[in-house]
């Protein structure tokens, strides 16, 4: 980069450093200012927070790589995690679920559902350790991925550039808490929308794609050749055939069906981390659903931006060389086609992105410390100032164990694949049962968690590397965590006790969620049962809709970009289509 493009970053940085620091009053308030912003921030903030967060620098690097080398196979693949499908659960009943409890973590979510007595503890301790895993894997997920984008840009060491970043993203997020992740994620969701807008105007204007045309797949030095029309159509395949890595996708169909399986799965588990913490921060029931509309519309920039820069890598490779890389698209197309001073302004803008995802993680999993460890069972006569300090020290602790552990990762989709598929699995098997089934207890939440949790690191540590076959390696590695969660959950459950009568009807009549309640819900009053019945058929109506309705229009702006006019014109009528049904069945049944 020019002298002016590095003026530009530094001046980006400063600038949110300081703005960061600046909001450190609103933190220090307590606690509650500390990790949910006192439940007073609207909603349209808590949604553009949401989507930079989202649309981190490493997901970005392994989405544009997807796409570079499969089209909009690599879309589909991405219902793995990467297209965030799990938004339309929270829209229409998952995310409302969440508020109802008015709490701060979904540690502290498990007393609600299980009990202040040993069976509630017990679940919660539990959650929170594993929430902290998940939490320090993601870091060193991120790190990775940012120190790839920045360390090849400005040509210095990988690890060095992501402890900077990390670093200075520490700073801010210490100092302000959750007002400052935010607010700074807020300006920097608008500078990562000046990126998407350039990027997509810069691939349509530079960009005719051939006929044909052959791209490198991962960890392979055979080109893949495709035809244009095959690598953009709108509906996937049922078999492909990849060299590779990328070879565990050769069964397309049995893949995508098993992938939205876990999509569907961990939408009706809910989430944790940062995403729920802007749920259990909204003001109201309502803005809980206007903040995901307002999410999800939002995401679906990310995916014009990641076909353009696909595109891109695609002219770079026909009239200069072909990118070995697919995970190195973003900072080869940065580096060639952006001129100086909007060269600066774009690494600004995927810095941005980098940052607002690391704030997010580091002050969410700073609350299961304080909420759920120290307040709750070490100091709970603790003073505010005692509070705060011990979430920032909570913070930088988080980093700095995400930051170790990132030394030894080199790839990024394959971390990202074991937190989606293994670590992630063995976490959605409890939380899906504390919803649906009344019987389920706080034990069996505890040895599910523990049961998924050690069953994902062995199968990464011992399993895989005794399999040879990728293809399979894929299915291990989500179904011997889930497996093994579901048999810890029945097992837990059923050689112990119920949970308190009066803690499931208290946690029945506030949540009133679908599932096996019958034996809760039967002493209700008649009409009460009623209303709940119809708000419970509405929101599965209403998700049947939002989950094609979301993975229409995400669909739409890749075909916006590829010049696809007639696929763009087929996916417009389907979403508008979708649009009104989901207004009629979601949008105008809100609570006001």
């Amino acid at each position: 980069m020019h002298w002016i493009d590095y003026c530009i970053v530094v001046i980006y940085l400063v600038a949110i450093v300081a703005y960061g620091i600046y909001l450190e009053r609103h933190a220090s308030e307590g606690i509650d200012a500390y990790f949910l912003g006192n439940r007073n921030l609207p909603w349209w903030v808590l949604g553009s927070s949401g989507m930079a967060s989202n649309i981190d620098l490493s997901g970005t690097m392994i989405i544009s790589a997807l796409i570079y080398a499969l089209g909009t196979k690599g879309f589909f693949i991405e219902i793995r995690g990467g297209i965030v499908l799990i938004m339309p659960f929270l829209m229409t009943f998952m995310g409302k679920w969440n508020r109802r409890a008015t709490v701060m973590t979904m540690a502290e979510w498990m007393h609600f559902r299980f009990g202040n007595g040993k069976e509630g503890d017990i679940a919660r301790i539990v959650s929170a350790v594993a929430s902290l895993i998940f939490a320090i894997s993601s870091i060193s997920y991120f790190a990775v991925g940012g120190g790839k984008f920045f360390g090849n840009l400005i040509s210095i060491d990988d690890k060095i550039a992501s402890i900077s970043l990390i670093s200075l993203a520490t700073v801010y997020t210490v100092a302000s808490g959750f007002y400052g992740v935010v607010w700074t994620d807020f300006f920097q969701g608008l500078l990562i929308l000046v990126a998407i807008l350039y990027i997509c105007f810069l691939s349509m204007q530079i960009v005719d794609i051939p006929e044909t045309f052959s791209v490198s797949i991962s960890g392979t030095e055979q080109l893949q050749t495709w035809n244009f029309s095959e690598w953009s159509r709108i509906l996937p395949p049922l078999q492909v055939e990849l060299p590779g890595n990328y070879a565990i996708f050769n069964f397309f169909g049995a893949v995508i069906f098993f992938y939205l399986l876990k999509t569907v799965m961990e939408g009706c588990s809910g989430t944790g981390g940062y995403m729920v913490q802007r749920y259990f921060a909204a003001k109201n029931e309502r803005e809980v659903g206007l903040l995901s509309l307002f999410w999800i519309f939002l995401l679906s920039f990310r995916w014009p931006m990641v076909t353009g820069l696909a595109l891109l890598g695609i002219h770079y490779g026909a009239t200069k060389q072909v990118i070995t890389d697919p995970e190195l698209i973003l900072p080869t197309t940065i580096a060639e086609y952006v001129p100086l001073g909007m060269k600066g302004l774009l690494v600004a803008c995927f810095v941005a992105a980098a940052m607002s995802t690391f704030t997010s993680i580091i002050n969410s999993s700073a609350a299961y410390w304080v909420k759920d460890i120290y307040q709750a069972y070490l100091r709970p006569q603790a003073s505010n100032e005692q509070l705060i300090f011990q979430s920032r020290l909570a913070s930088v602790a988080i980093v700095v164990l995400g930051l170790l552990l990132s030394f030894n990762i080199t790839n990024v989709n394959d971390i990202w694949g074991w937190l989606t598929l293994g670590l992630g699995a063995g976490l959605a098997v409890p939380l899906l049962l504390r919803w649906y089934w009344w019987r389920f207890n706080g034990y069996g939440f505890a040895i599910g968690t523990l049961a998924g949790t050690i069953a994902a690191i062995l199968s990464k540590a011992i399993i895989l590397p005794a399999i040879n076959n990728p293809q399979i390696q894929e299915y291990i590695l989500f179904l011997v965590p889930s497996l093994s969660s579901l048999l810890g959950c029945i097992l837990g459950t059923m050689f112990t006790a119920p949970t308190d009568r009066s803690t499931l009807e208290n946690f029945y009549n506030v949540t009133r969620p679908f599932g096996f309640w019958g034996i809760i819900s039967r002493d209700l009053p008649g009409n009460v049962r009623a209303k709940i019945w119809r708000e419970n058929r509405r929101d599965i109506q209403a998700t049947a809709i939002a989950v094609p309705w979301q993975l229409v229009m995400f669909l739409m702006g890749m075909m916006f970009v590829m010049k696809q006019w007639d696929k763009f014109g087929v996916l417009f009528l389907i979403f508008l289509l979708l649009s009104i049904a989901l207004y009629f069945v979601w949008f105008r049944h809100l609570e006001r």
